[in-house]
């Protein structure tokens, strides 16, 4: 028997378990039948943000970023490319400083863009500033 994985849907947010050797098949959400993975970030709001961080087995790298902020908006492509070549095996999602205010002073975001990520419910490693895509995949990689 192989080990599952717990993956939260990014369209209704229900957890689904995986097999590990099915992530890469395009699995889809039990409850809503959309993709799990889309190949692009997911946006988070306060309500979703703790059980895709606390319930989702594989590291969730969350850009936290604001509309108004230039270094963010040319790093958001890169952010999607980046996206395109971690998922499955991670989850990548942003978080709008702006309108998620809370959330970015529980996380003492002090500069945006701050990318986080997370394992096991918890913060593993921090990287402020805007980076490449290929920067991106390559830091994330390198901290699991």
């Amino acid at each position: 028997m192989s080990e599952a994985l717990h993956i939260v849907c990014a369209t209704c947010h229900a957890v689904n378990r995986i097999p590990a050797a099915r992530m890469g098949d395009g699995p889809r959400c039990g409850a809503c039948k959309h993709p799990l993975f889309y190949g692009q970030p997911i946006d988070l709001t306060q309500a979703e943000f703790v059980r895709h961080i606390e319930r989702n087995d594989v590291p969730v790298l969350v850009d936290f970023w604001a509309p108004w902020c230039g270094p963010c908006q040319s790093m958001a492509p890169q952010f999607v490319q980046a996206a395109a070549q971690l998922e499955p095996m991670f989850r990548l999602a942003k978080v709008d400083t702006e309108s998620e205010q809370a959330l970015a002073a529980r996380y003492v975001i002090r500069s945006i863009p701050t990318l986080v990520l997370f394992q096991g419910g918890r913060e593993i490693a921090r990287q402020p500033g805007a980076m490449t895509a290929a920067d991106i995949v390559r830091w994330a990689r390198s901290q699991v």
